[in-house]
């Protein structure tokens, strides 16, 4: 395909683009009939660029995606326009001619690695199979093929993962075999479908670090699908934002970041959480929850007899305090014992050390006096349509911490039921409808509204806001404050995300491998990291301004350190100093 020349008789310039999407109508089959869900959608992709499709859940960035590989569900199909694969109309292709090109000359990578991997086949062979479906090449070449794969994406011990099932490898090597996997064959156009979502600020890092340098290395033009715009920012070229199913603005990163046109742009880019938040007072009230010593180990058993040989260190001597009115934040990477701390203060899994909620000490107090306590703190989870039985009625999911713990009658609980509901911003004639009426952020105020009932001391928000778009995350997270305002209520606000903390923290623990290696109030510690690992997190985080010139970080090499100790052993204890002001560092 050449361009025309505006000039009469000069030489049409070449047409650079590899990808053509026309007037694309993508829609879906209904008792009603055809329903758009991508509507009249047209762009281009040209040679080595990067082109980011931004936009909230719901707006199709997935389903044009799928529609470009010709991966639609049955019931969804393109209704008009076409895509274009340099000449080819691939759009139009019967599956069987889609299939060659499939992996060849275009290539996706999905949001969730786990499930697009077959749990039943070691990596190696998934990535053989791959490679010999397009190209004439015995077994062996094939491996040798596959580990020259792995060691492109910077996978530690090549080697040893060939011979890996997928659950053997944490979540980072994981995408980095879907990595390896959809660009083997060297593509002229890779799809990636938030490809860091899920990922750690770091893992998220090396990720984004690995596809700039592949997308620079190979010329791969590379679409990126995300809601997040710090990671638009620091790696698109150009920018499509949609919104329910049609483009609202399309433009050059810069310039949309510093002059959008669109009010949705607007709107979108008003609600990213950015680094610098004006610094406020601690609170300083009573001590809700009190942690010394905290220790958290799981046995590990092999051999015939099924011994004990090795231990999980999960936790190891964690202590905190948590005031009232405060929100105290617990950063780290997956694994690094966030979470089971969560569970340790609600008495989910046995523990050493001391944990005192309230003047109670859980090692103190009989089954009737945990579950009485347990009043005192309740807990907001990551995914809220997992958290919310789809057989009940949101309203007697709000109400049924007051019928476990006998409060009140059945008038009263829905009354009180109705009230919450109007407290976090939804409508109290709505308690009779079942979860799956309400959108994820509706249904993550359910969660909330839920915790609220028995008034707890403490409420524990486990990554709450983490799967939400960045809109509903920020009216979640405004939610939270004005309710801490109202109730006086504390919170424990687990999360990976260091933009989001940094809003919303008073103070903040930074945990690596089961120990906190750093803790201070928020300016402390985004002001003046003093940790080598809080300095690694934050300056991992993708800031939402094209202009930033980001500074350079060393990156990780070798396999990540286990928590896992033989029987007998752990991890070195580490001490933290205060460096002044309560500031605390470990040395």
């Amino acid at each position: 395909m050449t361009a025309i020349s505006p000039i009469s008789g000069a030489t049409p310039a070449p047409d650079l683009s590899v990808l053509t999407v026309q007037n694309l109508t993508v829609s879906v089959t209904t008792e009603m009939g055809a329903k758009p869900l991508v509507r009249d959608l047209s762009f281009t992709l040209k040679r080595g660029e990067v082109l980011a499709i931004a936009g909230e859940s719901g707006s199709g960035k997935s389903i044009t995606a799928l529609a470009i590989m010709g991966l639609l569900p049955p019931n969804v199909a393109i209704t008009d326009g076409g895509v274009r694969l340099g000449e080819i109309a691939i759009s139009k292709l019967p599956e069987h001619q889609m299939r060659a090109l499939r992996g060849d000359r275009i290539a996706m990578i999905f949001q969730e690695p786990m499930t697009s991997l077959n749990p039943v086949m070691t990596i190696g062979a998934q990535l053989v199979e791959a490679i010999r479906a397009h190209t004439v090449t015995s077994r062996a070449q094939a491996r040798l093929r596959a580990l020259e794969a792995l060691r492109a994406v910077r996978l530690s011990q090549p080697e040893r993962r060939l011979d890996q099932f997928a659950h053997e490898l944490s979540g980072g090597m994981r995408q980095r075999v879907m990595i390896a996997m959809a660009l083997a064959l060297r593509p002229q156009v890779l799809i990636a479908d938030e490809p860091t979502t899920a990922l750690d600020v770091t893992v998220q890092r090396e990720v984004l670090d690995l596809l700039r340098d592949l997308q620079r290395d190979l010329g791969t033009a590379i679409i990126l699908i995300t809601h997040d715009m710090g990671v638009v920012a620091e790696m698109a070229d150009r920018v499509i934002v949609m919104q329910n199913g049609a483009m609202v603005e399309q433009a050059a990163t810069r310039t949309l970041f510093a002059q959008p046109q669109a009010p949705y742009t607007q709107a979108l880019l008003s609600a990213v959480p950015r680094m610098g938040s004006p610094a406020r007072p601690a609170p300083d009230g009573a001590i809700v929850a009190d942690l010394t010593d905290v220790s958290v180990r799981f046995a590990m058993r092999g051999g015939v007899l099924g011994r004990v040989s090795h231990q999980v260190h999960a936790v190891e001597q964690v202590s905190l305090q948590i005031r009232k009115g405060e929100t105290f934040a617990l950063v780290g990477e997956s694994g690094c014992g966030k979470s089971t701390i969560a569970k340790a203060i609600v008495g989910l899994v046995p523990h050493s050390g001391r944990i005192t909620i309230g003047e109670r000490a859980l090692s103190d107090l009989d089954s009737a006096g945990r579950k009485d306590l347990r009043r005192q703190v309740q807990m907001v989870f990551q995914d809220p349509m997992a958290a919310l039985d789809p057989r009940m009625r949101v309203g007697d999911l709000v109400s049924e911490p007051l019928l476990i713990h006998g409060i009140g009658d059945a008038a009263l609980r829905r009354a009180k039921a109705a009230e919450l509901f109007t407290r976090v911003g939804l409508s109290a004639d709505q308690i009779d409808r079942y979860p799956h009426e309400f959108s994820g952020g509706q249904r993550q105020r359910i969660c909330i509204a839920r915790a609220l009932a028995l008034n707890p001391q403490l409420v524990i928000a486990d990554e709450s806001v983490s799967a939400l778009d960045v809109s509903v995350q920020a009216r979640v997270l405004d939610l939270l404050r004005a309710l801490q305002r109202e109730f006086g209520v504390a919170y424990l606000f687990i999360s990976h995300d260091m933009a989001v903390v940094e809003n919303i923290a008073d103070r903040v623990a930074v945990m690596y491998l089961g120990q906190i290696v750093e803790t201070g109030t928020r300016a402390q510690v985004f002001t003046n990291p003093q940790h080598p690992y809080t300095q690694r997190l934050i300056a991992a985080v993708p800031i939402p301004d094209p202009t930033h010139i980001r500074p350079p970080v060393a990156r990780l090499s070798g396999d990540v350190p286990s928590p896992v100790h033989p029987l007998g052993q752990g991890p070195l204890k580490l001490h933290l100093t205060d460096i002044g002001q309560g500031h605390l560092v470990a040395r």
